[in-house]
């Protein structure tokens, strides 16, 4: 697979790589901030952003520490520019997690995603990723970190890209004792006692071998030394891309970092368009772009 350089037009520093993936269309790594990089990506544009921004006041080496009263001024800009290249169809995916500042949680993130629906985003859902290993640590007043958030926002709650089927689980061994003897109550539709207005009807589930999803993602972290001090796992950008995108749609990340994004994109044979404002990542990206795109098509 042949990757080119090219110049890069509106952007202070660093190159776009772009290669040939397995659709035959380019790909990119844009290396500058995404502010700047955005302005040359045409209007609806975009099937899916997922992105993993820096955190309030962390990478301070690498990102400089945007200051948690500060973020939200500092994000809206550049979420403007994801909304306007995104197209009507597309969803935003934003993994974040608020910090611990003297002792208590910052409202930053919370504050954001106000500031995003005021700026016109949908606020869709909250999934939940949880770690399936994460961090140690201890401290007096709470306990180690081991889920964040990824936000999923569209232009609207209706007609936006999600392909449910695709991220189908399989239905567990439980199904297999619970459903081999039905009782005549487990065959008509059962409604809560509680009062919620739930129900279920334990006969449709005979036959079944798979189920939907919960919005709670149990995936394992990166552990791996991947060059970045924030990479996050292969299989979370996955999950995204298969359930809100097909083959040959263009998927964003603002903020690739080593290019987890890209890789993943690589092997579901989606296009995908990385930046990051670090050359170092860049280079990052694409040598494991290089490396670890199996253009498997799964």
């Amino acid at each position: 697979m042949s990757l080119s350089l090219h110049g890069v037009k509106n952007v202070g520093v660093g190159d776009i790589n772009s290669k040939s993936n397995a659709t035959g269309d380019q790909s990119r790594i844009i290396c500058g901030d995404c502010l700047d990089a955005l302005t040359d990506v045409p209007d609806n544009s975009v099937d899916l952003i997922v992105t993993s921004p820096p955190y309030a006041d962390k990478r301070k080496s690498t990102y400089g520490g945007i200051a948690p009263d500060k973020y939200v001024e500092w994000f809206l800009p550049r979420s403007a520019e994801m909304y306007r290249v995104l197209k009507p169809s597309g969803s935003f995916i934003l993994n974040i997690k608020e910090g611990v500042y003297n002792g208590e949680r910052h409202l930053y993130v919370y504050r954001l995603v106000n500031a995003l629906v005021e700026q016109g985003w949908k606020w869709v859902d909250d999934y939940c990723w949880a770690k399936s290993t994460s961090f140690p640590g201890k401290w007096p007043n709470r306990f180690r970190d081991a889920w964040e958030h990824c936000y999923h926002f569209t232009k609207a709650t209706t007609g936006f890209k999600m392909n449910q089927e695709d991220v189908k689980e399989p239905i567990g061994n439980w199904a297999q004792t619970r459903l081999a003897n039905l009782s005549t109550t487990d065959k008509a539709r059962q409604h809560s006692a509680t009062g919620s207005g739930a129900s279920r009807n334990m006969s449709a589930w005979v036959g079944r071998t798979t189920v939907f999803p919960s919005n709670t993602l149990r995936l394992a972290p990166e552990c791996s030394n991947r060059g970045h001090s924030a990479a996050f796992p292969v299989s979370l950008t996955t999950w995204f891309i298969k359930i809100f995108t097909d083959k040959g749609d263009v998927v964003l990340d603002p903020f690739a970092g080593s290019g987890t994004t890209g890789v993943a994109c690589e092997n579901l044979r989606r296009k995908s368009i990385q930046i990051d404002q670090l050359q170092e990542n860049c280079i990052l990206a694409e040598k494991r772009w290089k490396k670890e795109g199996c253009n498997d098509g799964k």
